[in-house]
């Protein structure tokens, strides 16, 4: 990631504290991710819950910070902060029911996450969390416009056009029905 030069010395040293108010929940990260896994992948949580962690993986690809770290707090939150506020906003509009059943099929003690969930928001301003927690509304307006213009439609012909377009290509460099069979390769064992 691209820093500023001045983000060394005493700041580096807050923020490495700040990573140290995460090192409990590392551990339990392998079970969390689990967790994560299962969720996403149920169809009863819709896209634009689902979208929210899409989004903070993006970010962590991204070769620079969105929010410079000149901005007073919000500019010093780091990957980790964005990807565990991700999280925890994505939790939040999980519906109770199931979470816990999720919860129960891979035996992970709901006390236990709830205690991770409250230490993690307390390292986030509310004012950023309040603003996350409207993401999920945002992303679905913004999905329901792009419905009713239809958008969506055309996008997806285009990705079905180009999809046909490669797999053509494709076809034609292997060899098509008209080509000459490839030679044979000698086996080895």
């Amino acid at each position: 990631m691209f820093r500023s030069a001045r983000s060394g010395g005493r700041l580096g040293f807050v923020r490495t504290l700040n990573y140290l108010a995460f090192a409990p929940l590392a551990a339990r990260a392998p079970m969390y991710a689990r967790l994560l896994w299962a969720l996403l992948r149920d169809d009863r949580i819709p896209s634009s819950q689902k979208a929210v962690v899409g989004l903070a993986a993006g970010y962590l690809v991204l070769p620079f910070d969105l929010i410079p770290e000149v901005v007073p707090v919000v500019g010093r939150l780091d990957d980790v902060a964005v990807i565990v506020l991700a999280l925890d906003i994505f939790l939040e509009n999980v519906s109770p029911e199931l979470l816990d059943e999720k919860l129960a099929e891979l035996e992970i003690d709901r006390a236990e996450l709830e205690r991770d969930l409250r230490q993690v928001r307390r390292y986030v301003p509310r004012p950023l969390r309040r603003a996350f927690l409207r993401l999920p509304d945002a992303i679905e307006g913004v999905a329901s416009l792009m419905r009713d213009a239809g958008v969506d439609r055309r996008l997806r012909a285009f990705l079905e056009s180009a999809g046909d377009s490669v797999r053509a290509e494709r076809a034609r460099r292997v060899g098509g029905p008209d080509d000459p069979p490839l030679p044979a390769r000698p086996m080895t064992s």
